[in-house]
């Protein structure tokens, strides 16, 4: 990628670029003279950034929670006899520290617990508390809004060409890495 691997401050951004002028992001990294591929990527990832960024405010701002809580307080809503730490931490695809770290402050709060799993009696089982399914079930409806707010721009044709580009996207990344979107989440960040 050469230079173009660095946000370059001196960028000029056009609104036909669809993004806001002084508005710098990972798109910025790319030029003209890149590969039509890298700049699609680079715009794919930047409107994922921003729209991950502005929930995490949010979460913030309205609930005093992070991304990574919310996360893991939704992987247990879908499964309500609660999940193993090493499942979460797959799930998650983050490290097992890093879970035990966000279960640790969720349970402070009273809004997870742990038991032991049943099945192994050397394994925690880590579950939503009642109270932590109605605060989950309050931030999901929240975060649903907030999404529907930030993609309002676009109708519902738009977004279901979007979706149906986007799967034939997926379709071929699966075929090129061997890999099912199901493997790839069961597999551990580096």
């Amino acid at each position: 990628m050469g230079s173009s691997s660095t946000i370059r401050p001196n960028t000029t951004v056009h609104a036909s670029d669809g993004l806001h002028a002084g508005a710098l992001d990972l798109e910025t990294r790319a030029t003209q003279d890149d590969h039509q591929a890298l700049r699609l990527w680079l715009r794919l990832l930047s409107c994922t950034v921003r729209i991950q960024n502005e929930i995490r405010v949010r979460l913030r701002r309205e609930f005093a929670t992070t991304l990574p809580r919310f996360d893991l307080m939704a992987q247990l809503e879908r499964h309500p006899d609660g999940l193993r730490m090493n499942e979460l931490s797959q799930r998650l695809m983050v490290s097992g520290g890093n879970v035990t770290g966000i279960t640790d402050q969720l349970e402070r709060d009273h809004l997870v617990m742990r038991k032991l799993d049943p099945q192994d009696r050397r394994a925690l089982t880590v579950k939503l508390t009642p109270l932590g399914l109605k605060r989950f079930r309050e931030m999901a409806a929240r975060n649903e809004q907030w999404t529907i707010e930030l993609l309002e721009g676009f109708d519902r044709e738009e977004k279901q060409a979007m979706m149906e580009l986007l799967s034939k996207l997926k379709s071929s990344l699966s075929a090129k890495t061997g890999r099912t979107a199901e493997e790839n989440s069961s597999r551990r960040r580096p």
